[in-house]
């Protein structure tokens, strides 16, 4: 009897892609005892990248940063074989606003550099950035200042942190900007919007770092005023129109522009880094999965990146997800490479249970799984 692959992502606010797949482990071992399972949770760049990482064997690497408003905060990052793989939620994410207070004009993205400059440190040659989740939109300012550059207004004082404060940008100084050309950098990204405009960074992202109505068009002009004078510093090449130069609150912006980064598909790229291919030879079922299976995840979310890479295995292997909730079509489902979902709400109509007894519920769907899917011969 072949093994069975269980590759969720997170059921976000409740359990981790490594609790996830825990539970469906133990789910499955106790409807089949003695089946082989492999647990590898994913990730798609954001919250939950460098957890994925450790658990696929990279070593976490644990340093202090400055966080999205300037204070002190722990932060970590995944290193094996000269790559890291670098989590901006670990530095400058909305789960570190003190209090939960957004801070939209101010919110800093330095310690993405800072953790630049400690995989560097480690002598790593190729850094994976993951940029969901975070609180900025400064355009990557923070990164590219911790790094070494000076960003000065027209008198020559130092710039505060934070996207509003671009406005007043006067020049931008790199004569100690740090020296990565021999690093290969890439994100994983999904968002192909520009820098500015309509689709970009401030009228699109900011209102869910909780810019009010009033502050987007104050970063919009910071941002321009950004790029202005980033684009000439570095000899005049556009890169605010490039794919995906306003992820992140304008952090694609400063890796395309300051770090020659290549951006690919945040769930294909991290399950080529987590050797997902690997582990599918002998496979009978992948188990995938996230907290919602939804519009969005028709979209490359991390389920259907797992069910896509699935896709062309010889022999066939099915691909079912679990989730807290699915919206989803199964005629939807299969367009994805998804054979099946089995939602908590399908077991316990209340989302509230659903949302403090997560884990019981999903060894419950897990049984289910085995009925359905694992039946011997």
């Amino acid at each position: 009897m072949g093994h069975v692959v269980i590759a969720p992502d997170k059921f976000k606010g409740t359990l981790t892609a490594a609790q996830v797949a825990a539970h469906v482990a133990a789910g499955l071992e106790k409807a089949c005892p003695g089946i082989e399972v492999i647990r590898l949770p994913v990730a798609d760049g954001g919250e939950g990248t460098v957890d994925a990482a450790e658990s696929a064997g990279y070593r976490r690497v644990e340093t202090g940063v400055r966080g999205p408003t300037g204070r002190p905060v722990t932060a970590a990052f995944a290193l094996r074989d000269g790559t890291a793989i670098i989590e901006a939620a670990q530095a400058c994410g909305l789960g570190l606003l003190p209090g939960g207070q957004p801070a939209p004009l101010t919110a800093t993205s330095s310690g993405v550099g800072e953790l630049i400059l400690a995989a560097d440190r480690m002598r790593a040659r190729r850094v994976v950035l993951g940029i969901g989740g975070v609180a900025t939109t400064d355009g990557g300012a923070g990164l590219v200042r911790a790094l070494g550059a000076r960003l000065t207004d027209e008198a020559g004082h130092e710039l505060p942190p934070g996207g509003a404060a671009l406005a007043g940008l006067g020049a931008l100084g790199l004569r100690r900007f740090h020296e990565l050309s021999g690093t290969e950098f890439l994100v994983a990204s999904d968002v192909d919007n520009p820098l500015l405009g309509e689709h970009g960074a401030a009228a699109v992202y900011a209102p869910q770092k909780g810019a009010s109505p009033a502050d987007v068009p104050l970063l919009e002009a910071a941002l321009r005023r950004w790029a202005d004078v980033a684009e000439e510093a570095l000899g005049g090449r556009r890169f605010r129109d490039m794919p995906g130069a306003g992820a992140a609150g304008g952090l694609g912006f400063a890796a395309l522009a300051f770090l020659g980064a290549r951006l690919e598909p945040g769930i294909s790229l991290m399950l080529d880094l987590l050797s997902f291919r690997s582990r599918l030879s002998g496979a009978r079922l992948v188990i995938t999965g996230e907290g919602a299976l939804d519009s969005q995840t028709l979209r490359g979310k991390a389920p259907a990146g797992v069910a896509r890479a699935t896709t062309g295995h010889d022999p066939g292997i099915p691909v079912v997800a679990v989730a807290g909730v699915c919206s989803l079509t199964p005629d939807e489902l299969r367009e994805i490479g998804i054979s099946a979902a089995y939602a908590l709400t399908g077991i316990e109509p209340d989302v509230r249970r659903c949302r403090e007894i997560p884990g019981v519920l999903l060894e419950r769907l897990a049984a289910r799984i085995a009925a359905d899917w694992l039946r011997p011969g």
